[in-house]
């Protein structure tokens, strides 16, 4: 099984004070302080999981972790599932190779 490396912070592991928080439908609630969200997070018995760190303030959304962990690893195992690999098959000559050995390693490449 594959170990999806944890870069995702939910909820006392987000650093920032202040946080735009989304609720489990969508919609926004607006920027919050921390424990604000994170007893929002509670009211809906779910967790509160940092969704973008990089924007100013950063995106939490209240959902349920153990899920969102579940699709990210579908969505690995698929993308890798759909990688194309490619076989190189290499074909060794030398000069001495007779011309009927030639055409016949020419056929099968």
């Amino acid at each position: 099984m594959s170990v999806i490396p944890r870069d995702t912070r939910i909820n006392r592991e987000i650093r920032a004070r202040e946080v735009r928080v989304i609720d489990p439908d969508g919609k926004q609630l607006g920027i919050l302080p921390l424990v604000e969200a994170l007893r929002q997070a509670t009211n809906f018995e779910l967790d509160l999981v940092e969704v973008s760190a990089k924007s100013d303030p950063p995106v939490c959304r209240i959902m349920d972790y153990g899920k969102f962990k579940y699709q990210q690893s579908k969505k690995a195992h698929d993308a890798k599932k759909k990688q194309a690999v490619v076989h190189l098959k290499e074909v060794k000559m030398r000069p001495k190779t007779e011309e009927h050995d030639f055409q016949f390693k020419v056929r099968n490449i």
